[in-house]
Formats: C-alpha cells, structure tokens, sequence
C-alpha cells in the first residue's frame, strides 16, 4: 500500500519475524523443511507519508529479502506446469520484442477515395484489436496478481497458468496489429515510432512480471506488484499513442484517489489491530492477529497494485471483474482481523477502536467499487427521462407478451401508466422552467401528447380488467400500449430508439473483443491440440469470424461516429447479423476443441473465451433485434444513397486510371477479385430478381431487406472491380471495367428508386413497367460486367474459332484427299486424343486461374482445328454418300460438344460455387468424348472389340479427373442413390472384367504372351472391386441403408438350394462344428442389437452388416452339411432351417436400417427387437437340426462348451483363493467332501470309458455319453471348490493346488471330447483315433494326479511333493499343446509376451528358494506360481508370435526360445524334486545351474519380443501399466457379464399375476444399467490412470516407484472388486429369474456393486489431478453419470426386490386356527421362529463384520476410509 507498516518493538517478542503465515490439516509428506523466509513490504514504488489522525513514529526498519535460498523445496507438479507455461509464454515475449523492432511494409497504396476508406478502416480495425488485446494484457496481469496473494500451496497454478497464457498470447497478437497501425499512421510527427516504443515498453514489462511469478525465482511480493504496475503504466501510454486513451481522466483521479483511501484506512486498521497484539496474553492468538493484520496489508497493497494495473483499461468489463475481486479479497482479509482481534482480547475499547478503523475500511472499498460500478453502469448518457423511458419500454414488451392473461395485463397497465404518469411531471417541470418559450412550448405539447396516449391506454386496461375473457378488450389493450410506447419515443425525442442503436453498439465492441480474444486463445491452443479434425474446424470457424469482424468493427465505429446517421444504424445492424451464424460456429468449435487440448493452461483459456463470446453473441442478438425493429422501415433510403455513394468511388477509381494512380489493396490479386466478381454478380441478380418480386407484392418490409442485401451485394461487386482494374496492366481494360461496373450502379439505383414508387403506388402497371425495363438494363449490364473480366475475352476467341472452323462444314463438296486412308485414320486417332486430352484442360483449368483458361482454351480451339481437317480428310475417303453425311454430321456433333464444353467453363471459371455448375461442366466434357467416340467407331475398321477397347479408354480418361476432385457434385443423385449405383455398377464391373479377361484368352491365341498380364490385371481389378464393396457395404450400413445386405443375405440363401456342391474336402461333424459357431455369433449379434437399439441405435449399421457376413458362411457350410448329412430327410431340414433363418435376418437387417434412419421411433424399436427374439429362436431351430443330423457330435460339442465354462469358472475361484477370500461358509473339514471328490472322480473315469467308447458307436450312445461325462465334471468340480474351501483361507496355496487337479482334469476331459467328436463313426485306423486313445490317456492321468493329490492334500509332509508332480505333469501337457500346428483364435502384443516373461523370472527365483529351503509350503508356492508362469508364456508367446505383422524368422526363434525355456523349466522343476527325495549339497548345486538355463532363454525370449515391437517397447512390468491392463480386464469381464444378461429372459411360469412378471424384468433391466454403468465406470478408470502415467504422476520417478505400485495394486484390488460384484449381481439375477436366488440376495448384491464402485473412485481420486480432463471426464462420466446409473440402477433393483418381498408377504395370508388350544399353539410356534431368526441375523451381522475386518487388512491404504 500507499504507506509503510510500522511496528513497534512488542515486550518480550524482540525475535519474532512478522511474515505471512497459513496453518492447514494434511497427512505427512516428504520434503525439506528449510522452507524460504520471506518478509515483504507492502509498499509500491517506494513509502509515501500520510496523516490519518495521530500515528507514532517509525520505531523499527523492515527488511524485505529472500532467506535460506539454498534450502528451496522441490517444485511440485503444478508448479513445474506452469513454469513450463512461463518458458513457452516468455519465448512469444521475447519473438513479439525482435517483431516490434521494424515496421510493416505495406505495398504502395492510391489516394482514390476507397484507398482512403480501406485505410481508415483498417485503422479503425486496428485501433480496436489491439484496445481490446490490452484490455485482456492487463486484466490478465490483475488475475495474476489475485492468484498468487496466498500461501503457494494454495495457489490455483492452472488458474495462473491460463493468465500467463492469455497475456503472452493477447501480447503476440497485439505486436501483429501495432506494427501494422504504426505503418498505417501518418508518421510525420513520429507518431509511428511512438507506438513501437511504448509496445516495447509493454514487452518488457511484460517480461518482468513473469520472471517475477516463476515459482522456482520466489521473488518478493513487492516485486509482483511492481511489475503488475509497470504494464499498467505502459499500457496507457500504448493507448494513449494511439489516440485510445480513456477519455475520462477524471474518473481515472477518482479511482486512484478511492484506492489510496482504502490503503489509508487500513494502515490505521493495522495500527489499531498492532494495539490488540501488544495485550494479548495468548501467544497463539497473539500472531494471529498479526498473521491477519498482515495480509490486510497485503491485500490493500494488491488493490493498489490492481487498481494501477486496470486504470487504463478500466472501460474493459473483465478489467473491471477483476478490481471488485481485488476487493473482495481485502473484504475477506479485514473480516479475518476483525475475527483474530475479537478472539484475542477482551478489551472493549480497543475492539471498538478496531471495528470503527474496519468500517472505515469497509466505506472506503465500497466507494471504490460503487464508483467502478457507476461507471460501468451508466455508459453514454442519452437524454434526460432514461429511467422513465426505459420502464415503460420493458412494461410494454411485458404486456405484448401477457396476451391472453388480462390480470397480468392490466397489472403491467397500472406499472404503465405511473410511470407515463411521471415522465409527464418531469416533462411538465422542466417545460415552466425552460426560459426558451419555444422550447417550453414543445415540452408542453409532448407532455400533453403522452398524457392523452396515457388516458387511453387507462380506458382500454379498464375494458380488459371488466371483461378479462374478451379478447377484444384484450387486442385494444395492446394496441393502446403499442401507441402509449410509439408517443414516448417522440416526446423524448427518439431516447428509445437511441437507447437501443447504443445497446447495440456496445455489444458489437464486447462481440468484437471477445472473439479477438477467443481467435487468440484458439492459435495458443493449437501447438497442444493433438485432434486434427477439432483443429481444423476451429481454425476454420476462426477464419470465418475473422473475416467478419472488420465489418462489424467499422459498422460499430460508424454509428458511433454519426449517430444520426439512419444508413451508419442500418450497416452496423446488418454487420451483426451477419456476425451471429459464424461466431456461434466458433463458439462450438471452441468447446469442442477444450477436451483435445493438452496444455491445461491453454484449454481453459480457451474455454472461458469461448464461454465469455457465448455470453456476448447472446447480447448482441438481443440488441440487433431490438435495434432493428426501431431503425427497419428506412431501409430503401439507405440502400439508395450507399448504391450512389459506391458509384462516386467507382468513379474516383477510374479518375486515378486515366491518372496512373490506381493501385491494388493490400490482399488484393486479379484472381481473387475476378472470383468475387464472378460469384457476387450472381447474389446481385439475385437479390434484384427479390426486390422486383417483393415490390410488386406491396411487401414494404421485405423490399427493404432485399433492398438492403442489393445494396451489400453491390458493394462486394464494386469493390471486386476495382481490385480487377487495379491489378490489370492495360489501362483500356481497367477503364472498361470501371464503366461497366458504374452501369450497374447506375441501373442498380435507378431500380432501388423504382421499386420505392412501386410501394408509394402499389399496383400501378405504368410503375411496374418501368420496374421491369430497369431490371433487364441492369441484367444487361452485370452480363456486360463479367464479360470483362480477364480469361472470359480468351474463351470467347476459342468460341469464335470453333464456330469460324466449323464453317469448312457447309461446302457442299469436300476437298479432294492429300493423304492415304491409313494415314488419314493414324492423323483421325491422333487428333482425337488430343482433343480429348484437350478438353480434360479445359475442365481442369475451369478451377484454376484466368491465365491457365485462357491457354487451355486456346489449345483446345488449336486441337479443334486440326481434328477438324483430319475428320474431314477422313470423311473423304468414305466409299458411300451416306457414309459421308454421318462423318460430317458426327464433326457437326463434336463442334457443337465443344462450344458447350467452353461455355461451361466459362460459367464456372466466373463463379466456382455456383450450384450445378460443375455438374454441366463434367456433362459437356463426357458429350465431347462419346461424340469422339461415335465418331471413331464409324470411321474405324478394325478387329472386333479394338473400337470398343478405344472408346473405354477415352472414356476412363475423360472420368479420370472427377476423382481428383472428390468433395465435387458431378449428378443429381443423393448420397444414398450414389451408393446404390457404385454398388450395382460394381457388380456388373467385376463380372465385365472376367468377361474380359476370358474372351482375350480365347480370341487371339497368337497373343498368348499377354495372357499372364491379362490375369494379372483382372485379378487386380477384381481385388479392387471387393474392397471397395465392402467399403460401400459399411457406408451404406450406418446411414441406414441396408439394401445391399439384405441383397447379400437373399443371394446366400439361394446357393443353398444350387445343386450338387463340389465334392466335399471335410466331414458332416466339420461343417457342423462351423455351423454352430456361426450360428452362436448371429445370436449373439442379435442380442447385443437389441441392446443397440435403446442405446446406441447409430452402431446398428455395423452389427447388421457382421450379420450379413456371418450368415453368409453359415449359409456356405449349410450346404455341405446338406449334401454330407446322413439320412437326407436330415439335410433337407437343415437347408429348410438355414433359409429361415435367412429370412429372419432380412427382416432384423431391414428393421436396423428403418432404425438408423429414425432413431427415436420406438414402433421401429420394436419391431427390431421382435426380429431379433424371431433370429434367435431361428437359429435354436438350426442348432436342433444338426443335433437331429449327429446327435452324438451335437452332444459333444455342447459338452465341450460347458466344460469351457467351468474351466473359466475354475479360472476364477484360483483367483479368490490367491486373494486369500476363499472362506468356509460354516463349520466343516476338508474330510467331510474327500469322500465325495473319490466317489465322483471314479465315477468321471467310467464316463470317459464310456465316451471313448461312443465313438465308435452310435450316435445315442455318444451323446449320452457327453452328457454324462459334462453332468459328472460339474458335480466333481463343485465338491472339490467346496473341499477347497473348507480347508479355510489361511492356507490359500493347498486351496489352488486342488483346484488347480481339477482344472487339470477338466480340461483334459475339453480335449478328450473334442477328439472323440473328430473320430466319432471313423475307422479304426484313422489319425483321428489316435488322437482320441492319446487324449484318453492323458484323462486318466490327469484323474489319477486328482486322486493322489485329494490324498496328500492334507498330509503336511508330502502335499508339496505331490503338487510339484501335478506341475511338471501339466507343463508337460501344455508343452505338447503349445508343439501343435493350431493357429492360435488372437494375437497379442509383444508388451504382454514380455510381461508373461518376466514371471518366468520370478517363478524361477522361487523354485531355486524351494530347492534351497525344502519347505513343503515353498513348494507348493513354487508349483502353484510355476504352472501359472509356464502356462501364460506359453500362452502369450505363441499369439503374439503368430501377429500379423510378426515375420516367419522372429515367429520361430519365439516359438524355438519359448519350447527351450519350458524345457529348462521342467528340469529345474524335476532337479527340484530330487533335492525333496535326496537334500544333497550336490544336488542343490544343480538348481543354480539350471537357472541359470532358464535366465538364458528368458533373455533370448525377451530379446525376440522386443525385436516384434522395435523401438516403442515398454517395460509390461511397471505397476502402471499391470493396473492398466487389469482395469481393461476388469471392463471385459465386466461387459461379458452383461451380455450373459443379455441373454436371460424369464423362466416360464404358469398363470401368475402380471406383477410377478414384471418384478423379473426389472431385475434384468436393472441388473443390465448396473453392468453397463460399472463398465464405462472401469473404462473411465483406465484413462485416469493412463493419463497419470503420462504427466508423469506415476511410472517415472524411481524414487516413487514403491508407492506408486501400491496405488497401482489399489487400482487393481478396487476394479477386481467392481467385476467381482458385478459378476455376483449378474449371478444374483440370473438365478432369480430362473428362480433358484432370494430377493435377499439380489439387495446384497446390488449394494455390493454400489460399494466397490465408490472404492474404485476413490482409488481413482489418490493422485489425479483434479483439474485434468480425464478426471473430469472421470467425475462427469463416472461420478455423475456411471456413478449415478449404479446408484440409481442399484435403487431400483433393491426397491423393486424389497416390493417383490413386501407384495409376497402380503399375498401369503395366515390362517389362523380358530380353535383355543391350536390358537395358542400357533402363537407359541410363531414366536419360536421369531426368535430363531433374530438370532440368526445377529449371527450374520457378525460374520460380516468378520470378513469386512479381514478384507479391511489387505486393503491399500488408499482405500481404507478413516477411521476417525
């Protein structure tokens, strides 16, 4: 502030340092404590002395500094960010300081009147950018100072980034615009030079500030402010040099005069709060006090500072905002001391002394901020009755608006008339004290004007509020409001219509300003702006905003300067409009380019930009329309005198042709002003053939606006002609085209003039012809205009030419031949191409410039010419008179083509965008080809099919360049139809090219050589046609348009019924497995389309067209299973089946397509989801048809899919058990089920006997036997889940082991079945066979290792042994698996390969530990760590080897290292086992070396993996990446869970209420919405996390790396609880719909899911940044959104399981026994269960309580919630 702080030396507290200090509540964190001292001053450019009442004396000295500079913290995350931001903002300061080193050179300039007015606007425009670009310097730096006045950690350092930007950014733009101003201004008095120095000053100080705001400088506060006041100084002088200064000094006195008084008052509040301090006992509140007292010193110093800051600029809105938050912040501070002191003391007079010096504070801040709000309040005054006129103005638009409610009217009318009431007073006072009798005789007449309006208006709201249901009384009301408002505009002289030109004009400026300013921010955002299509369509609506905003800055400047100019209204009103549609495009572009921007600083910069010009365009709206309304009538007197104002500068323009002085503007080429021409000449015509129309109608508003749009079209025509003069050399020319242009002004005005008779005497023919003899004058010369231009006069030529060479036609007789008929036909062939090659030229040029068409069509008129001579020559040599009449009537035809194709070029070379142009261009180039080609044929006698061959290849050649131009219309076909055609045409194409290729082959056997070529060609061709087939397929596909598929489908279903397939390569039980798998796929396509169609109805298209395909290859091996199935009556059904099926997908394929096209019609949604039901049970009646065909088989491969299922449910209970939550649910042993395990093991063997069996005999004996054999696997696999379990969490790895045999066992019985399905009715000696008796083997051993490890799984001695046995076993199996030739269903990443390697790593290290320590629990550890290891790597390598793009050398060294590893594995494993039998020293000895073995291939492995991805390969070990991928596991187990759901329907019950029905369709609707929400609430996890990784908050820092793995493993542990619960609630649900659950269990389960979903965020919270957009994304999408839809899916289930509940035990009535004794009995047996399940839920709320605690201890501190 204005005024040192003075302490005084307090008793007893000598050593106390004053300085700012913040206390806040945290965790621990690590870090240096040596943080720096600092004490600032708060003073600005140096102390000033004042007198405020009685102060004592300076007693002490302050020292400002930095302390303990060495002893720096580390820079936190944000603050790293933003000195970033502060690097990349000073290096723009720092290329704006070398711009402003020089002026802009600008190209010389005449001194013709539109040279003068292009230089006052570009001023003027100039002017207004850079005032509003300081506007937003300086209102960035107050932002600055505001952000950075607390403690640094809890600075918003985004916040200062966004500042920081908007100043470097608004800095670059404005060097941009001061050097061009500066080149501009007339620099005799050195004005020019002026400028760049004070924007240099600007620079510089710029610079200051922010070397003094890097966090890792801590400089001095005083340092801040210091600079913060020197942009301010130097922002005034820059618009002071520019003639832009605040015209008010005054006003600028008054604020810094306010502002030093505020700085006053809070000394004294300091010096009276110093006075509380010194008798504060407590030494806690003691520096509390001085604390607060402090930062009110501080703060007074900020608003000083701010004040200094924005003074210049204080016209400025956002200038403004950021004083009164200066305010509020010394608001707040005096506030805290006031608090502080009253804590601190019980001094009465002291606190009052204290609460006397605050309110002096507070009344001096609010002087301050009431002045700055006056000022931005008032504005320009108007006249004296403001108020009044404005009440009655709003009063009025209430009552238009209240039509229809007569209270509501009539109460407005009462508003109204007081306040007409006191306008009439004020008019009448100020009438007897005018001294002007004139004058006062005028005020008197419009008093009593808007008194008797009044009294009418009185009367008419009397009638209404008497009849309030007449809505005549109501009509008359208004009327008289409407006449009420016109006499106040009048008696106030116009103040309404003022008012709103006024309005009108400020948000013009604030538009203006704010996109300047949004323009900015988008080019500061596009270095970080990583999504090109976002960039590209912001830069575009840029541009086009850019282009607007000259003319809405000079409209606004003009009305300004004239503001009883009716035409200076009308321009400005006009520009605003025209303002409206593109900036809204920015503003959308704007926002949908914040998400893709990287740099936080610059995204919200961006989007306060654009939020602030959404706010600004509304307001001009609202202003435009309202300023329309006053000024609209006078719209023809303004087009009229802005059309003859055009005229003199044309005029002018010409005086300087004859001169020599006629220079082009900056921007200016003969091209683009020909273009304009060209294209306004168009909207002229149009605009006129308007304005005749409207005229001729009487229409007096319309005729104004098409009036107003003429005179705009006018306006960009004579500006384009004289740019065209300007830049032609023949100064002839240039006269001719200022003449023609000044006719078309002349007429133009002459036809303005008319069309207002026209309006004065409507219907008067004599007016109405003299309108239409004007109107085709001034056709007449637009046409006269155009022919002007450069290029047009070349074409003309080329046309004479043509028409002068085509006269050689009309002789009667030809000129004797000079040359021989085969000379004549080579010249013909010759000529013709060039021609044709010609007229491409000529289309190609068309688009180009006015030179490249002049010389395309002066070669084309040359080629004429002589393909002219040559056909002549050629029709010579005809043999027959009528042969010679066509040749020369076909020359005639091609003649006629070519003065078409000229003319077309010409339309479109003079205006490219106008509509059909292209199209007739490209029709008159193909007319000139096929009448070349008629032609050629008829004078071409060659081998058969050699004309035809020519006349294609001058076709395609003709066609070829449409490609060039794809976003070109060359028909009138819609999208849709232009891919019917492409497809249909395709069709016909690919079969013409087969046609060729085969015919070629057999024509000409002397050509042989070019057979292969032919091949080769059709091949090539072909290939091409499929592409772009299934290109159009998918087009077509998601716009609805489904004809294509649908043709697919019907085609597919008819090659069911060809006849005799070729003879088949594979068996029944082949073709059969196919089937059903593509059967399978089209159900499920079907389902997931029914989910589509409530969603996401737009991804229909693709599912529909993976329908098509798949039904195409169902339909394919249909037919061979037909002709394979054994008896035929079997394969006629199947063929029967699949065509129905066919039908049901047309229907469901048709019914997606009527969907796209109408997403919200729910008759089409459900339509398609009766479709779908009909597909699904279509293919049901497929599958049952095979079965029919091969029972048997049928049996095994349902078998096979169950046993699938319960290896993965296996999968999953492995991993509870290695989680350790695989608990018992009640008291028992594990020798309770061993019983069971043996009985049901032994019972599996016998079915595997029997399966073996059933291959060689019948199908009944096979299926049975598949059935047997999955019902047996899935009792043995539930008792031994429930030994398992029994054996109790505390020992999770014998838990895995045993389920591990099992796992073994079932998926040696998955194999087993799949090879007696191949061998199923083979003979004995068949391959097949031998894999069966194979697989059997390894069944029984399999069974075997499950008994024997059933048997030593509680015997501690040798379990470990037993499970390392079983390891080595399985590894061995997986080992022969991973030998086969079978191509693995999916590739992988080499990330992964690596990943699975490394496990191999760890799994070895355990197995040498085991080795070494020979503890049955390491082994088992070992065995269990070691199959999972081995099987992953096996697993992983072979999909990642077998990866598209992976070569066949890298693929076997994989496969060959892989194979080596698992070798080496098994030995350390089986050297391992040795040691358990024999612990000898030798022997131990041994495991080093095979480990070594091991690490060796591991190496090799990993080396070959990183040799697959190349250089990006990252480490799979980093924990950032494992959550990752966990997270993305966790999101597909999530949604293949829900698509299980998807599947469910309810059970078939008999008649039952509907409510009952109804309960189960909200339980799959609910459990549905839970798993989706869960799902993208995964997903959304995923990007959070990968968006740490990549700011580095996680993954990068080694010295983080152990907590970041913890974080990592919270992420984890928290999505595997989220698909944990999921999966159980979609469990939940299905079991209750087949009825088998209680409603009990679908609560829990659905509250489960809410739980882990909120743990999931908070994992997600632990170290995001909350100002990220993934974690806004994460909080939108999931907080709000996913989170929601959990919550609410969640209350549903629950409310509607609880009613289900509630409405069962209603319905259960009680019957109650009437008797006494069984009475009593009842009761006594009621309140028996009573009590028993009290105490069973007591026993259950603690057994929760148990499992919570224990799962409470394995949870990551991040997750655990606080316990206090």
């Amino acid at each position: 502030c204005n005024s040192s702080i003075i302490w005084n030396n307090y008793q007893n507290l000598e050593s106390t340092i004053l300085q700012q200090q913040f206390n806040r509540v945290g965790r621990v964190e690590h870090g240096s404590v040596a943080l720096p001292g600092i004490i600032r001053s708060g003073s600005i450019g140096g102390p000033d002395t004042f007198n405020v009442g009685t102060m004592p004396s300076a007693q002490q000295q302050i020292t400002t500094g930095q302390m303990h500079r060495g002893h720096m913290p580390p820079l936190s995350l944000a603050q790293q960010a933003l000195m970033g931001t502060i690097n990349s903002s000073m290096q723009a300061v720092q290329q704006a300081q070398a711009d402003l080193g020089y002026v802009d050179n600008l190209p010389p300039l005449g001194h013709d009147l539109a040279s003068r007015v292009w230089v006052q606007n570009k001023v003027d425009e100039s002017k207004h950018e850079i005032h509003s670009q300081v506007d937003a310097i300086t209102a960035g730096t107050a932002s600055v100072v505001n952000l950075t006045a607390g403690e640094p950690t809890e600075t918003d350092y985004t916040a200062v980034g966004c500042a920081i930007t908007t100043i470097s950014s608004n800095l670059t733009e404005m060097s941009k615009g001061v050097k061009l101003l500066a080149a501009l201004m007339d620099d005799e008095v050195g004005s020019g030079h002026k400028l760049m120095g004070a924007a240099r000053m600007l620079a510089g100080a710029v610079s200051d500030l922010l070397r003094s705001v890097e966090p890792a400088a801590a400089e001095p506060r005083q340092t801040v402010l210091t600079a913060a006041g020197s942009i301010g100084q130097a922002s005034g002088d820059l618009l002071r040099h520019m003639g832009e200064g605040e015209t008010d000094e005054k006003f600028q006195d008054t604020l810094m005069n306010l502002a030093k008084a505020v700085a006053n008052a809070a000394a004294m509040l300091v010096l009276k709060a110093k006075n509380v301090a010194q008798v504060a006992e407590d030494t806690i509140l003691q520096n509390r006090v001085i604390a607060a007292a402090t930062q009110c010193a501080l703060s007074t110093s900020q608003l000083v500072a701010c004040t200094k800051v924005v003074s210049p600029t204080i016209s400025s809105p956002v200038c403004q905002e950021q004083l009164v938050e200066a305010g509020k912040l010394v608001d707040r501070s005096v506030e805290t001391c006031v608090k502080a002191c009253r804590s601190a003391s019980d001094d009465g007079e002291l606190l009052k002394q204290v609460g006397a010096a605050a309110g002096v504070v507070s009344q001096a801040l609010t002087d301050l901020l009431q002045h700055v709000r006056h000022y931005a309040s008032c504005g320009e005054p108007i006249g004296r009755y403001d108020q009044a006129t404005d009440t009655i103005m709003n009063v009025t638009e209430n009552i238009f608006t209240s039509m229809g409610d007569a209270g509501e009217m009539v109460r407005q009318a009462r508003v109204l008339a007081q306040a007409t009431s006191d306008l009439v007073n004020a008019m009448r006072s100020d009438a007897e004290a005018e001294v002007d009798v004139d004058n006062s005789k005028k005020l008197l007449a419009a008093a009593k004007l808007l008194a008797d309006a009044t009294a009418r208006m009185v009367e008419a709201a009397k009638g209404a509020a008497a009849y309030p249901e007449n809505e005549d009384q109501q009509q008359r009301l208004r009327e008289a409001a409407e006449g009420l408002r016109v006499a106040t505009n009048a008696a106030a002289q116009n103040a309404i219509k003022k008012k709103l030109v006024n309005r009108l004009e400020i948000a013009a400026k604030q538009a203006a300003a704010a996109a300047t300013q949004t323009i900015a921010a988008a080019q500061n955002a596009a270095a970080s702006n990583k999504n090109t299509v976002s960039h590209q369509q912001l830069v575009h609506s840029c541009k086009a905003v850019a282009d607007s905003i000259p003319q809405l800055v000079q409209g606004m400047r003009s009305s300004q300067a004239q503001p009883e100019e009716l035409g200076a209204q009308l321009a400005l009103i006009m520009a605003s409009q025209s303002f409206l549609q593109p900036g809204s495009k920015m503003v959308t572009s704007a926002k949908s380019a914040v998400p893709t921007v990287a740099d936080q600083a610059a995204a919200m910069q961006l989007g306060q930009c654009a939020k602030n010009l959404a706010t600004c365009l509304a307001e001009l709206r609202t202003a435009t329309q309202k300023a329309h309304e006053a000024c609209g009538p006078l719209e023809i007197d303004s087009a009229l005198k802005t059309v003859q104002t055009l005229k003199s500068e044309l005029q002018d323009a010409k005086m300087s042709v004859i001169d020599g002085q006629l220079k082009p503007l900056p921007g200016e080429t003969l091209e683009k002003c020909a273009q304009d021409l060209g294209s306004t000449s168009k909207a002229v015509g149009s605009s006129m053939a308007q304005l005749l129309t409207c005229a001729a109608q009487g229409n007096e508003h319309y005729t104004g606006v098409a009036a107003r749009e003429t005179a705009q079209a006018l306006r960009t025509l004579a500006q384009a002609a004289r740019g065209v003069a300007a830049s032609t050399r023949e100064p002839q020319a240039a006269a001719a085209m200022l003449d023609s242009a000044q006719y078309v002004m002349e007429g133009s005005a002459m036809l303005i003039h008319e069309a207002h008779q026209a309006l004065v005497h409507p219907g008067d023919a004599e007016s109405q012809q003299r309108l239409a003899q004007v109107a085709k004058a001034v056709s007449h010369s637009l046409n006269n205009c155009v022919n002007c231009l450069p290029g047009q006069k070349d074409v003309d030529m080329a046309l004479r030419s043509i028409g002068e060479a085509s006269k050689k036609l009309l002789v009667d007789i030809l000129p004797p031949c000079i040359k021989t008929f085969q000379e004549a036909q080579t010249d013909l062939n010759h000529t013709a191409a060039e021609l044709n090659h010609s007229a491409g030229e000529v289309v190609h040029s068309s688009r180009g410039t006015s030179s490249q068409l002049a010389a395309a069509s002066g070669k084309f008129s040359q080629d004429f010419d002589e393909f002219l001579d040559a056909g002549i020559e050629m029709a010579g040599h005809t043999q027959s008179q009528d042969d010679q009449i066509q040749v020369i009537g076909n020359l005639k035809n091609i003649s006629m083509a070519s003065s078409k194709l000229l003319l077309a070029a010409k339309s479109l070379s003079v205006d490219p965008g106008a509509a059909n142009a292209k199209n007739l261009l490209a029709v008159a180039a193909r007319a000139v080809t096929e009448s070349i080609n008629q032609l050629i044929t008829l004078c071409t006698q060659q081998a058969a099919g050699q004309k035809e061959c020519d006349n294609a290849l001058r076709e395609l050649e003709a066609v070829r360049g449409l490609l060039d131009n794809p976003n070109e219309p060359v028909s009138e076909l819609s999208y849709f139809d232009c891919i019917e055609s492409v497809m249909e045409n395709s069709k016909v194409l690919g079969e013409s090219m087969a046609g060729i290729s085969q015919h070629c082959k057999t024509g000409d056997v002397a050509a042989s050589h070019t057979h292969d070529a032919i091949s080769e060609a059709a091949q090539l061709m072909k290939e091409a046609v499929d592409d772009i087939m299934v290109t159009l397929n998918e087009a077509a596909s998601e716009g609805g348009m489904v004809g294509g598929m649908v043709e697919s489908i019907a085609e597919a279903m008819g090659r069911v019924d060809e006849g005799t397939p070729p003879e088949p390569e594979g068996s029944f039980v082949d073709y059969q497995t196919t089937m059903v798998k593509f059967s399978k796929a089209i159900a499920i396509t079907a389902q997931e389309m029914m989910t589509k169609s409530v969603t996401c109805p737009e991804e229909l298209g693709g599912l529909a067209s993976q329908v098509t395909v798949d039904y195409g290859q169902l339909a394919h091996q249909g037919r061979l299973a037909a002709a394979t199935a054994e008896p035929e009556e079997v394969g006629f059904q199947i063929k029967t089946r699949v065509q129905e099926l066919g039908h049901g997908c047309i229907y469901l394929v048709q019914k997606a397509g009527a969907l796209q096209l109408s997403p919200t019609d729910s008759f089409s949604k459900r339509e398609l989801i009766e479709c779908a039901h009909a597909v699904t049970e279509k293919v049901s009646l497929v599958l049952s048809a095979l079965q029919a065909g091969n029972k048997g088989t049928q049996a095994c491969i349902t078998a096979a899919s169950a046993v699938s299922g319960i290896i993965a449910d296996l999968d999953t209970t492995i991993m509870f058990a290695s989680a350790g939550t695989l608990n018992p649910e009640n008291e028992e042993s594990f020798a309770d089920h061993r019983e069971s395990i043996l009985k049901t093991a032994k019972a599996l063997v016998e079915d595997t006997k029997l399966l073996v069996a059933g291959a060689a005999s019948s199908q009944e004996k096979l299926a049975q036997a598949a059935q047997s054999s999955a019902k047996t696997i899935t009792q043995l696999t539930e008792v031994v889940k429930l030994g398992a379990t029994s054996m109790g969490s505390e020992d999770p790895e014998t838990q895995v082991v045993l389920i591990n045999a099992v796992r073994d066992v079932a998926k040696a019985l998955a194999e087993l079945i799949g090879a007696t399905k191949c061998a199923a009715g083979k003979p004995a000696d068949d391959p097949s066979m031998y894999q069966l008796k194979s697989a059997a083997k390894v069944m029984v051993t399999n069974v075997t290792s499950l008994l024997k490890t059933v048997k030593a799984v509680e015997d501690e001695a040798t379990r470990g042994t037993r499970a390392l046995e079983a390891t080595i076993e399985c590894i061995k199996q997986e080992l022969t698996v991973f030998h086969s030739k079978d191509v693995p269903d999916k590739s992988t990443t080499p990330e992964e390969f690596i990943r699975m390697t490394k496990g191999i790593t760890i799994a070895t290290a355990k197995a040498v530990a085991a080795g070494n320590s020979a503890q049955q629990e390491d082994v088992i550890a070992t065995a269990n760590l070691s199959r999972k290891a081995i099987s992953d790597m096996l697993t992983t390598c072979k999909q990642a080897a077998f990866h598209p793009e992976v070569n066949e050398e890298l693929r076997s060294k994989a496969l060959q290292y892989s194979s080596e590893c698992t070798t080496g594995y098994i030995n350390l494993l089986e050297q391992v086992l040795q040691v358990l039998h024999k612990p000898m020293p030798e022997q131990k000895q041994q495991l080093a070396i095979h480990s070594k073995h091991v690490a060796a291939c591991v190496t090799e492995l990993i080396q070959t993996a990183e040799a697959m991805k190349g250089s990006e390969c990252v480490d799979p070990e980093d924990p950032t990446v494992i959550a990752e991928t966990e997270l993305l596991g966790a999101a597909a187990s999530i949604e293949a869970a829900a698509k299980k759901l998807e599947q469910l329907k309810p059970r078939a019950k008999p008649k039952q209420p509907d409510e009952t029905l109804d309960f189960e369709e909200q339980i799959l609707e609910a459990a549905k919405s839970i798993a989706a929400a869960t799902s993208a609430l995964v997903k959304s996890a995923s990007a959070a996390q990968r968006e740490l990784v990549a700011q580095g908050k996680v993954g990068s820092n080694l010295a983080n790396a152990v907590d970041d793995g913890q974080w990592s493993q919270g992420l984890i542990s928290a999505a595997r609880m989220v698909a944990a619960a999921t999966s159980s609630l979609c469990e939940a649900a299905n079991a209750s719909v087949q009825g088998h659950a209680s409603e009990e269990k679908l609560i829990s389960s659905a509250k489960q899911v809410a739980a882990s979903t909120a743990q999931l965020l908070v994992a997600c919270k632990v170290k995001a940044d909350q100002d990220s957009e993934a974690m806004r994304r994460l909080q939108m999408i999931c907080l709000k959104a996913a989170g929601n839809a959990v919550k609410r899916a969640s209350d549903n289930l629950v409310k509607a399981a609880q009613k289900a509940a509630f409405d069962k035990t209603e319905d259960d009535s009680v019957v109650v026994k009437t008797k006494f004794v069984g009475g009593i009995a009842q009761i006594i047996a009621a309140q028996e269960e009573m009590l028993r399940k009290e105490r069973e839920l007591e026993e259950a709320r603690k057994k929760l309580a148990q499992i919570r605690q224990q799962q409470y201890k394995f949870l990551p501190s991040e997750l655990r919630e606080d316990e206090g």
